[in-house]
Order: structure tokens, then C-alpha cells, then sequence
């Protein structure tokens, strides 16, 4: 079973530097927009970057997508988990969520590839 994280949860988790945030759609979505420090991670390619993203297999790792509906995010955070990530939720409303809250997104491609 996968835990969930509320918006409120993952903003203060944002805010102070406590959460991975991994944002599990293409690279040309996380490029218009996504969440504060997301570091950008799709389903194809967990098995081969994550080991070098996500060192740390007990960090607390939050993935997100754009919506409800959306299963990306679920993907990914199935993948870490059969890695062994241990502490990993989804955020399930997706970045829609987070801007219609009005709360702030950041734009342009992956710092790390």
C-alpha cells in the first residue's frame, strides 16, 4: 500500500527541506512547471537514476503528477519502493492541486540529467 501526503503536509515539507520531491512526468511537462526543488524522475527511467538522485534510501520521498487521475506518479513511487526506498509517499492531487491553491511552481529543464 502506498501512504499519501496532503498539500499542506508536502508545502511545509517544501519549505523546510525535509522532502525529496520527485516529479514523475516527462521532462517537457516538469519544464513548464512543477513544484519548489522537484528533481524530475518518469517510470522508464527510475532503475537507472535513482541510485544517483536519491542516495539515500530512508529520505523521506515525496512523487506527484499532474492530477488525480494521473498514474505516473504511483509508477515511480511502486519502482523506489521495490529499490528499497523506505519512506516514500505520493501526492496524489497533483500539481493541479497545488496551483489552484495558488501556492508557487518553478520552470525550466532538470538541473541533473
Amino acid at each position: 500500500m502506498l501512504d499519501t501526503i496532503q498539500r499542506d503536509e508536502l508545502q511545509a515539507g517544501i519549505q523546510a527541506g525535509t522532502l525529496v520531491v520527485i516529479d514523475a512526468l516527462p521532462e517537457s511537462y516538469y519544464s513548464q512547471q512543477h513544484l519548489p526543488h522537484a528533481v524530475n524522475l518518469t517510470a522508464d527511467d527510475v532503475e537507472d537514476r535513482a541510485g544517483h538522485l536519491l542516495p539515500d534510501k530512508d529520505a523521506a520521498i515525496v512523487t506527484y503528477c499532474s492530477n488525480p487521475a494521473c498514474r505516473n506518479s504511483t509508477e515511480v513511487a511502486v519502482k523506489l519502493q521495490h529499490l528499497g526506498y523506505r519512506n516514500v509517499r505520493k501526492y496524489a492531487e497533483g500539481i493541479q492541486d497545488w496551483t489552484e491553491a495558488g501556492l508557487p511552481t518553478e520552470t525550466g529543464a532538470p538541473a541533473v540529467r
